[in-house]
């Protein structure tokens, strides 16, 4: 299963180029991995590590919500990869694996898994 996720394009994220800023598109990637993270307990994950690729332009357009479709692609005894991708008129625009880590920010230190979190993550996950 994947978790669609529709975002809010706005009219101040094109540069002065007339596409979607790349620092912008990271925030609405980001919006779509946030509400995948919210459905867990504790929220307890932080980013580790994210590859971008920016395939094609993003442009802006009054009323249109791109959605992001983002599932994991490994599990791991203490992370998750998740892919995601952007896309606008029937194409991928951005790519991006990121590499999320479950943490315990009493200890500041990463910690395995819990089986919720293990649960959770696994309908997402495709191979």
């Amino acid at each position: 299963m994947r978790h669609e996720h529709p975002v809010q394009l706005r009219w101040s994220d094109p540069d002065s180029l007339g596409h979607v800023n790349h620092a912008r598109a990271l925030s609405l990637i980001e919006d779509a991995r946030l509400a995948m993270v919210a459905e867990l307990p504790g929220e307890s994950m932080i980013l580790a590590r994210l590859e971008v690729d920016y395939l094609r332009q993003l442009y802006y357009r009054v009323g249109e919500r791109p959605c992001v479709s983002s599932w994991v692609t490994r599990m791991g005894t203490k992370s998750v990869t998740v892919r995601q991708e952007l896309v606008q008129d029937g194409q991928v625009a951005i790519r991006a694996d990121v590499v999320m880590v479950t943490f315990d920010f009493d200890t500041d230190a990463s910690r395995p898994l819990t089986d919720d979190e293990r649960r959770h993550w696994s309908k997402y996950l495709q191979i």
